[in-house]
């Protein structure tokens, strides 16, 4: 579920609290958070409504300046149903403070080496060659640094985002870099020559 920058803004202040989608079912669901640039946004609750059931005070609440607005904002696909998605507002996403820390402890160190472990099974080295790369190429192209590894682009991609939820890396406008707790593991790494 993608939400414009407005609609994150309105989130963040208590402005906006509700969000409307057709699906042929939910892309979220109730209790989970959503990533997002500003943090994590909480979803309250995925529930089916009727369109006609729509009111302004839904509308304003979804950040919309009224109803007619609104309805005229939604996709009109013929068999998908209409959800109103609730908001319980945006809390920081933990992964930005975990990642601006360089202190790794010997715990933190063993829990990535074991998880590093698991994933390097069918090519070993192969996530510390992911953080290498970026750390030398840092705001190159996915692409290029897929290509370099030898890895198709969505694969590559998939796999930086399993180091960017450890808080090892980051995204950037183009391509990534490598945060200070990745520089504390790349260490690590070459210490122990994984």
């Amino acid at each position: 579920m993608l939400l414009k920058q407005s609609i994150l803004d309105g989130i963040a202040r208590g402005d906006v609290t509700l969000a409307f989608r057709r699906w042929r079912r939910p892309t979220v669901k109730a209790g989970t958070g959503l990533r997002a640039a500003a943090g994590i946004v909480r979803i309250g609750k995925v529930e089916a409504v009727d369109e006609a059931e729509l009111s302004d005070a839904d509308a304003i609440a979804a950040g919309y300046t009224d109803r007619a607005a609104l309805i005229s904002d939604l996709r009109a696909d013929g068999d998908t149903a209409l959800y109103r998605i609730v908001f319980d507002g945006i809390e920081a996403d933990p992964r930005i403070g975990l990642r601006n820390s360089s202190a790794l402890s010997d715990a933190d160190w063993h829990e990535l080496a074991a998880r590093f472990a698991r994933w390097d099974k069918t090519a070993p080295g192969y996530f510390a060659s992911i953080l290498s790369s970026i750390a030398k190429h840092a705001a190159t192209p996915a692409a290029v640094l897929a290509q370099d590894l030898g890895v198709e682009k969505l694969k590559f991609k998939q796999d930086v985002r399993k180091l960017k939820e450890l808080g090892l890396t980051e995204s950037l406008d183009v391509g990534y870099r490598v945060s200070p707790r990745g520089e504390a593991a790349l260490e690590k790494l070459r210490e122990h020559r994984l």
